[in-house]
Formats: C-alpha cells, sequence, structure tokens
C-alpha cells in the first residue's frame, strides 16, 4: 500500500466520506460508514496532451495548485495550472445528498496558442487480499472493480476509449491503455476517454462518478444503477450538495460569532464552520458512534490508527458539539452506541468501530468507563440551556447502564482504597467476560493512563472516577421525583448517594495522600514517577475535584509552563513524550489550558492559547492533533476532539474580546 499519512481535506455525505491531498488526489475513499470499509489503495487521474506521455493532475513538475472549498459547503474545489502546455482544470469533488455516488467534475481551459487534444485516463486499485480477491470488469462502458462484499464502478457519460485490467503499470506511463481482456483478476486497472480537441481560449466541462455499493449488488443491477446516474444533470446535482451544507451550517450556527474584519476573525469562523462540516462526516447517523478522525495509518507505521470510537473520545467530543447543535446525535450516541458496547460487568473497552462492533484494543482504560457519566449529566445540562426542557427521560432510560458503570468503579476503588485485601475485584470483573490464557497477567489496578502509554494508577483517571460519582449523585438528584410512587427506590437512591459521597471522600484523601510532591505542592500524574503532565489538568476541567485558585494547583501549572510551553504558545502533552517524536504542541493540550485560564478569569492567557490553535489551523480550517512550533507540519488533520475543544475554548470565550 502507499503511504499516505496526511488527509488535507475530506468531502462526502451520512455514508460516504473521502479525503483528498493538497493537489487534489483521491486518498481514501470509506462506506458505509467513515471507519469501515475503505475501499481505495490508489486513485490516479491522468491526461495525455496531444503526443505527451500521461501528465498526472496530482503530480507533475509543471503544475501549479490551488485549492479551496466553496464556502460553508463540503465541496472542494483544486486548481490546477500545468504551465508547460498552459492547460488550466478545475477539478470539483463532493459527494451527492442521498445517494452512495462521488462526483468529480473537471473543467479543462486552454490558455495556449495552439489547439490541445485531450485523452483523459483514470487509474484505480482497489483493496485486495486473501480473503477478499478483487478484480475487474468493464460493463456498459464503465470499470467496475468488486470483490467479494463490495462494487466499485467509476464511469462518466462519455463512451470509454479504451480500458485495460491487467498489466496497467506497463503501459500507463505512456498515456495509452490497451487491453484485449473485458475481464480480469487484477486489483488495479486503466480506463481512458477522449475529450478531443480543445480550441485556445475555450473550455470543456468532463464529469467522473464513483459508485459504491455492497457485494450482494449484481452485475444487472449495477448497469441499472449506471444508467439512472448517467441522466442526472451534474451541476444541478452539484448545486443541491451545495445548498444542502449551506443550509447544514445555518441550521448548527448556534455561536452566532460576531465578526471584526480581521483575519484573525475570519479564521476563528472558518475553523467554527469547518468543524461543523467535518463533525457531520465523521458521525455513524446509524448508531450515533462517531470516529476520532479519518485513517492515516493502515499500516500501524507511526501509531495504533485513529479510525475508530473511543468512548472517551466520543463523550467529550459530543459535549463540545451540543454547543453546536448536534444534541440529537449525542443523545443517540447514550442511547444507542454506549448501551451496545457496554459489558456485563458495566464497564467498557478501549475503542469500537462506529457500527459498536469491539476494534482492536490493547488494555483497558477505567477514565473510558468514568467519563461516560459525566459526559451525560453535561449532555443533560446542555440540552436544558439550548431547549430550556430538562429531558429527565434520557437519563432515568439510562440509567441501568449508568448503574452498572458505576458499580464497576467502586470495585475499582476498593482494591485501591484496599477496602477489600483478599482479592482483586477489578481483576475477577474482568475475568468474568473474558478467557485468559495468563490469569497473572491482569494485575491490580490495571488501567492505562489518558494517553494511552502508561499503566498504573493516574491521577486523571482517578479525578475522572471522581467525577463519576460527584456526577451520578447529581442524577440521582434528577430522577428522583420520577420514583415518587416507589418509595423503595428513592430509599435506595438516598442509601446510595451516600455511599457515592463517602466514595468522593476517600477518592480525594487517597489522591492528597498519594498523588501529592509534598515538597513542592505539586500534584503528581501517577504513582509511579513525577513528571508533568497536561492531563493533571482534569482535576479541575472538567471533573472539579480542586479549585483552579488553590496553591497546589496553582503550583501545578508554574510547572507545567516550565515544562510543557513551548515558545510559540503551544503546549506539549507530557514530559519526555515520545509520539511523533514528542516535541510538537498538541492542540488539546493547549485548549486544556486555554479553558483553565478562563476558569480563573485571566482572558489574556486564555486568548493566547486560543490563538495558537487558530494559527496552527490548514488553510482550509482543519485541526491536526499536534502540531509543530513553526506550524510547517501536522500530524492527523481533522481530529475530532482537537476539533472540539477549540469549541469548548470558543463557547466560553465567544462573550468576551478576542
Amino acid at each position: 500500500m502507499k503511504k499516505k499519512y496526511y488527509n488535507d481535506a475530506f468531502v462526502g455525505n451520512k455514508d460516504i466520506i473521502a479525503s483528498f491531498s493538497r493537489y487534489g488526489e483521491l486518498l481514501r475513499l470509506y462506506y458505509p460508514s467513515p471507519d469501515y470499509m475503505q475501499y481505495s489503495d490508489y486513485y490516479h487521474i491522468g491526461v495525455k496532451i496531444n503526443d505527451s506521455n500521461i501528465i498526472y493532475l496530482h503530480n507533475d513538475v509543471n503544475n501549479k495548485y490551488k485549492q479551496y472549498y466553496e464556502p460553508c459547503t463540503n465541496v472542494l474545489n483544486t486548481e490546477i495550472e500545468n504551465t508547460y502546455f498552459k492547460l488550466k482544470v478545475i477539478q470539483t469533488d463532493c459527494a451527492m445528498i442521498n445517494q452512495n455516488i462521488l462526483l468529480k467534475k473537471y473543467t479543462f481551459s486552454n490558455e495556449n496558442t495552439i489547439d490541445l487534444d485531450l485523452n483523459f485516463l483514470v487509474h484505480s486499485k482497489v483493496f485486495s487480499s486473501y480473503n477478499n480477491t478483487a478484480g475487474g470488469v468493464i460493463v456498459n462502458d464503465s470499470l467496475v472493480q468488486y470483490s467479494h462484499n463490495y462494487t466499485c464502478a467509476t464511469f462518466s457519460k462519455e463512451k470509454l476509449l479504451s480500458h485495460q485490467i491487467n498489466n496497467v503499470e506497463g503501459t500507463i506511463n505512456s498515456g495509452s491503455v490497451y487491453d484485449k481482456d473485458y475481464i480480469g483478476m487484477s486489483a488495479d486497472s486503466a480506463i481512458s476517454y477522449n475529450l478531443g480537441t480543445i480550441k485556445p481560449g475555450e473550455k470543456r466541462e468532463f464529469c467522473l462518478y464513483i459508485y459504491i455499493s455492497s457485494g450482494e449488488t449484481s452485475l444487472s443491477q449495477i448497469e441499472e444503477e449506471i444508467n439512472k446516474i448517467r441522466r442526472l444533470d451534474v451541476n444541478k446535482e452539484i448545486e443541491k450538495v451545495i445548498k444542502h451544507w449551506k443550509k447544514f451550517v445555518a441550521d448548527h450556527d448556534t455561536l452566532k460569532l460576531k465578526l471584526d474584519g480581521s483575519e484573525y476573525m475570519n479564521k476563528i469562523l472558518q475553523i467554527y464552520r469547518r468543524t461543523i462540516l467535518l463533525s457531520a462526516l465523521l458521525i455513524n447517523e446509524k448508531t450515533g458512534g462517531i470516529s476520532a478522525s479519518l485513517e492515516v495509518d493502515e499500516e500501524r507505521d507511526k501509531c495504533g490508527r485513529y479510525a475508530y470510537c473511543w468512548p472517551r473520545d466520543g463523550v467529550y467530543v459530543y459535549n463540545a458539539l451540543d454547543y453546536i447543535g448536534f444534541g440529537n446525535m449525542t443523545k443517540k450516541f447514550y442511547d444507542n452506541f454506549l448501551k451496545k458496547t457496554q459489558e456485563k460487568n458495566g464497564m467498557w473497552e478501549q475503542r469500537f468501530y462506529t457500527d459498536g462492533r469491539l476494534a482492536p484494543c490493547w488494555g483497558y482504560q477505567i477514565d473510558e468507563t468514568a467519563v461516560v457519566i459525566s459526559g451525560a449529566f453535561r449532555h443533560y445540562q446542555h440540552m436544558i440551556k439550548f431547549t430550556g426542557k430538562k429531558d429527565k427521560k434520557f437519563l432515568k432510560d439510562n440509567m441501568r447502564m449508568f448503574e452498572k458503570a458505576v458499580d464497576f468503579l467502586k470495585k475499582y476503588m476498593n482494591n485501591i482504597l484496599e477496602k477489600e485485601e483478599k482479592e482483586d475485584l477489578v481483576r475477577i470483573e474482568l475475568e468474568k467476560d473474558y478467557d485468559y490464557k495468563n490469569k497473572d497477567e491482569i494485575y491490580k489496578h490495571l488501567s492505562y493512563d489518558l494517553w494511552e502509554n502508561t499503566e498504573g494508577i493516574h491521577l486523571y483517571s482517578l479525578a475522572a472516577i471522581y467525577g463519576a460519582f460527584d456526577y451520578m449523585i447529581k442524577i440521582y438528584d434528577e430522577v428522583n421525583e420520577l420514583y415518587d410512587k416507589n418509595r423503595l427506590k428513592q430509599d435506595d437512591i438516598l442509601k446510595e448517594k451516600k455511599i457515592l459521597e463517602e466514595y468522593k471522600r476517600e477518592t480525594k484523601q487517597y489522591i492528597l495522600d498519594n498523588l501529592v510532591d509534598k515538597q513542592r505542592n505539586v500534584l503528581l500524574r501517577n504513582t509511579n514517577d513525577r513528571k508533568i503532565d497536561i492531563s493533571i489538568l482534569g482535576v479541575i476541567y472538567p471533573f472539579k475535584l480542586f479549585s483552579p485558585k488553590e496553591k497546589i494547583v496553582q503550583n501545578t501549572i508554574e510547572q507545567i509552563n516550565l515544562n510543557l510551553r513551548t515558545y510559540s504558545g503551544g503546549y506539549l502533552r507530557y514530559q519526555d513524550d515520545g509520539y511523533i517524536g514528542g516535541v510538537h504542541p498538541w492542540i488539546i493540550a493547549t485548549a486544556w489550558m486555554g479553558l483553565y485560564y478562563k476558569a480563573i478569569g485571566d482572558t489574556k492567557r486564555a486568548n493566547e492559547s486560543l490563538n495558537f490553535i487558530v494559527q496552527s489551523a490548514t488553510e482550509h480550517g482543519f485541526l491536526a492533533e499536534q502540531a509543530n512550533s513553526d506550524l510547517n507540519e501536522r500530524w492527523v488533520i481533522g481530529l475530532a476532539w482537537s476539533h472540539a475543544m477549540f469549541i469548548d475554548l470558543l463557547m466560553y470565550l465567544k462573550n468576551m474580546q478576542f
């Protein structure tokens, strides 16, 4: 597979998401969800001009590029100017709204003084494996690439000039393809079209369609769909897509940012709108699951992959999306996705596919379970603010899920607090559902930290558990009146609240006894080392274990600024971070500091954090996971959590002067 770590732009609909390079190359194509499955190994478009070899639109030494979205939409334009032949191309990419079709429209302009004869070539390679071998077939002047469980068709309204199913690499560079076979076992194939002669000053439009369907669709059904699609008016369809996304942005524009004409505020607005548009593409509308990002590293060269739904990430992302009109999808996330993925013992595993199936994991993280409780109550509060109504039914309908999670957290804390010395209750709960080959591998207090690197007892994780106990008490307060005819349930709630208050007290005392550097009066990230970690801020936001102005917090903030702040104003995750070099500021970490400064009323420093985030955004308004201090290199562009933290920070600062 070709290495392609950077997605620069995205288009899609509720079922399709596709990513592109800054040069207009189609990198990835997902259907029917944002994390499964990915069809395209590569998809290269080229032209043969007069007697030239192939000139790839995405990669030629004579090409100049400019890329931009139609305002407030997921319709992408890439301008390509070939300076040698003086041919200008505008490539427009978008997904139709209610059909699993990717539209690729090309407008060619001859800015030369000579005639230009054009052949248009497509070289497409789909994924193939031993268990899902792909082949190609020419059907109804279309290239249909298929396997056992999918079909992907590329076609136009125009007749094919030629095709090649086998050995494409051997001839494609000449700009000519030819094959006697109409069908073959190759995963990569090519087709070409004769666009004719474009005279100086003339333009020529050409449209390509990519139609995706499941493997159950027969070739005759594919042919029937192709005929229907060919009858569409492409320009009208693109206008429909533009209209749809503009309305979508308007419907979700809840913050109503006030522009002052400055470039800075324009950039904030661009990121804000792009957050709305990207979020729509990452959500699985059937389940409410949301992908952390589109994939960047299928072969896990640099990471453990990103195109999954972490329960924790989903909670944080949806709490931010509540501010911008995604409340119905947040509700579905709890009602559907989290209910579906909770284990019998009450915990959640590390990550899932957005359809709710368990994804590859490497350990469990106790905060994945804890944040569900606090996140659910924050969603409940957000909906009161935005609708004026208390949806107590949402809380009651999910009570069993919440109580199972809290029971698991209590057992975890029983081990830490040594309430049960004879047996490891967390291990017992885990072993109920899993048959480990070596049960000695399940250690007491086994949990990864927020960053999924270190196992042990972590301050952030304990703060999340404290927050779960605290918010569960608040949930009980809200739903208690719904049980006015069930005195036994009300008595149980009263008893449980007292138990949770005691757990809160004991959890905080454990932290004070075991996670404080007494000499410096500084909070520690875990019980194993003394490294400064931005996740310590979880004790303030969102779990409110400490006041932001307490001396121990102020001392910790001083250490964070000494050790994690970069000269650009961005913040690292923690000392000696080795991931992707470990020297790049993270958007999440920087936003977290901004939220702290907002909490203590230091608007100037909060805005400094926002400024770094704004400056780190790409030309299209996408936020990455991390960006180096010079802002010329980014990792994981279009990270949902980064965009969510931007919204959190913006929400708190929007009424202040930027």
